[in-house]
């Protein structure tokens, strides 16, 4: 391509089908830690309401996560779906829980497992079956 014609970098296409490349720190604004929420990689997340509208205030790929939400999906699914790194999913999903679109549950603690004990006797009690 003559360097005279060449389009300026953010509207150069590096393949036929990607489209201009968007780095990942425009869609969080420089943000790298969600506003709320943990988001541990087996966090559940559950949308509270139907898909809101572009109009409001949403970015496309909050719109997305909402649309993904409507039954429960882990983080590390929704991060899947969109192809999008894992810290940038926790951001945009700390703006929906923020604003009030989403739920999340946090994986429980592991001192709320049951006793040693319970294991052993549900391990014995299978051994002599």
């Amino acid at each position: 391509m003559d360097p005279k014609t060449q389009a300026p970098d953010d509207e150069v296409w590096h393949d036929d089908e990607a489209g201009p490349v968007v780095r990942p720190y425009a869609m969080t604004r420089g943000r790298t830690a969600p506003a709320r929420g943990e988001f541990d990689l087996i966090s559940l997340v559950v949308a509270t309401r139907s898909v809101p509208s572009l109009a409001a205030g949403l970015q496309p790929e909050h719109v997305t996560i909402m649309r993904l939400a409507q039954r429960p999906l882990s983080v590390a699914e929704v991060a899947g779906h969109l192809t999008l790194p894992l810290g940038i999913v926790r951001v945009l999903l700390g703006d929906l829980l923020d604003k009030g679109y989403i739920l999340a549950r946090e994986p429980q603690p592991t001192s709320h497992t049951p006793p040693e004990r319970i294991f052993k006797a549900v391990i014995n009690g299978l051994r002599s079956l």
